[in-house]
């Protein structure tokens, strides 16, 4: 429920008035609300402003990079900010299409658009969120010194801190230096599943709640293969548009591994198994 203070809070923030609102379907984290006014509609994303902070400042700059990219749709920001004990942030609403053809085929150019979007150095101009988890993005060299750094060691520290153990996990981070293939730096989503995409008017693709960092483009490709919901055809277009290096399907679950410690630091033990037979696999 939004109080109807907070609301009156919100027509002085979008200049005009509310005439009702609803609950949408949304992320795991954040209560997420249709605005209705008599002009448009706009989304609304609420948390509790000391339990994630800058959560939805983070949002808004992984939106505006990727916008910046002139690549792939997102929505408009309108607005963040906080209301007592709220944190929110305010964006365009996009009406939602079925697929067609045609969308899984711009939904791959687009993305492979994207990820030729470079930068000098793995990272990204700030830390930000992987859904409930802070994520790090200081500048690295290398891939494998960023997804070392900032990427698994932290995950499985903090698995370490809930009661997990791993076996041979630094064996598995130095048979990782001759795995990961030499790239620039690709601008990447960061948590590409199925419920982060969007399709819009006219099958536009849509890119929503990213974790975004100039990395390795593997990681995208291994989180959309990691529980599905892609049309082969996506990865047919994106191969002609910037095809992926030889054997990028082997190196999926050394991608997804990081993925799948974040689930079992949010969601608990039914992700260690998956996390062990990878390590098993390569040590």
């Amino acid at each position: 429920m939004i109080s109807r203070e907070f609301l009156k809070y919100l027509e002085t923030i979008i200049n005009t008035s509310i005439s009702s609102y609803e609950p949408l379907r949304g992320g795991d984290i954040s209560e997420v609300f249709l605005l209705k006014t008599s002009s448009h509609n706009l989304v609304i994303k609420i948390n509790d402003v000391k339990a994630f902070p800058s959560l939805f400042d983070k949002e808004k700059e992984g939106l505006e990079a990727i916008k910046a990219s002139n690549t792939i749709r997102v929505p408009e920001v309108i607005k963040t900010g906080a209301f007592n004990n709220y944190a929110f942030i305010i964006l365009e609403y996009l009406e939602q299409k079925k697929s067609q053809l045609s969308f899984w085929e711009a939904f791959g150019e687009q993305l492979a658009r994207m990820h030729r979007t470079t930068h000098s150095r793995f990272g990204f101009k700030s830390s930000n969120y992987i859904g409930s988890l802070f994520q790090q993005n200081n500048y690295c060299d290398t891939a494998i010194s960023f997804y070392l750094s900032q990427r698994l060691i932290p995950q499985f520290e903090l698995a370490v801190t809930k009661g997990f153990q791993f076996k041979n996990k630094e064996v598995f981070f130095k048979e990782l230096e001759h795995l990961i293939p030499l790239e620039s730096p690709s601008l990447i989503h960061g948590d590409l599943w199925s419920g982060n995409y969007l399709i819009t008017t006219n099958s536009t693709p849509c890119l929503i709640d990213p974790s975004v960092s100039f990395f390795h483009r593997e990681m995208d490709i291994a989180m959309m293969h990691l529980f599905g919901g892609f049309s082969p055809m996506l990865f047919e277009s994106y191969n002609h548009y910037f095809p992926l290096q030889d054997d990028w399907q082997k190196r999926l679950d050394i991608w997804q591994i990081y993925y799948l410690l974040v689930h079992l630091n949010i969601f608990g033990s039914s992700y260690y198994r998956s996390v062990d037979v990878i390590i098993k696999k390569y040590t």
